[in-house]
């Protein structure tokens, strides 16, 4: 799947044109490389996300095609 599908499946961000932004704008990165919004995602992989100041780390578990709102917290595990 996509980065920037998988970030707004997962709802770490809300929509997928922000997703896309803020990956052309190298504020995500994956496995500590910054990548573009097309990285194809791995159960394992670490993503980085710059919010402001603050920076926010998740370790992809699963990856859904669509998930309920109450579920998507089950496809990553926050690490900071």
């Amino acid at each position: 799947m996509r980065l920037d599908k998988y970030l707004k499946v997962s709802r770490i961000i809300k929509r997928r044109t922000v997703a896309n932004e803020a990956c052309g704008e190298n504020l995500v990165s994956v496995n500590g490389k910054v990548v573009k919004p097309s990285y194809d995602v791995k159960i394992g992989d670490v993503i980085e996300v710059k919010y402001g100041s603050r920076v926010t780390k998740f370790r992809v578990v699963a990856i859904n095609e669509t998930t309920k709102k109450s579920e998507a917290s089950e496809m990553y595990e926050v690490l900071e």
